[in-house]
């Protein structure tokens, strides 16, 4: 919560703490939006989507892996979030395309910072890992 101090937190009334959010608290709704962002399949249709629109298709094809599915519940949670904009095009076959809002690309920014700190420190981390599991004999 930021630089809000215990005692002021005390007087603050319960819709307003609601409003700040408290991700430790069980029951807070900021945990359900950050695991739409940070999803496996969420962060990366947000990294996809910084270089501008896609279709359906192309962040398929962009995203390996990801099934049809997974990929349209991870698009319509993003959307409901208000991190991504879905615009239907009347044409035949119908296209829709994807693109971030302005809330999406501040936090496609912050989830792009992360994945390219993890992309740069890969060998690191690599390293990290087999010393882990050579020290302690595990094999994941």
């Amino acid at each position: 919560m930021g630089d809000i101090s215990k005692a002021s937190v005390e007087n603050v009334s319960l819709l307003e703490r609601i409003r700040m959010g408290e991700v430790l608290a069980r029951d807070c709704p900021s945990r359900e939006i950050l695991n739409h962002v940070c999803s496996r399949w969420g962060v990366l249709v947000l990294v996809v989507l910084l270089d501008g629109m896609h279709r359906f298709s192309e962040l398929r094809r962009k995203i390996g892996g990801v099934s049809e599915k997974m990929l349209s519940q991870t698009l319509q949670s993003l959307e409901l979030d208000g991190f991504v904009d879905r615009r239907a095009l009347p044409v035949v076959p119908p296209h829709v395309e994807y693109s971030l809002t302005p809330m999406g690309e501040e936090i496609a920014l912050q989830v792009d910072g992360l994945t390219t700190w993890i992309e740069q420190n890969l060998t690191r981390i690599i390293d990290a890992r087999q010393a882990r599991i050579a020290h302690t004999g595990e094999s994941s």
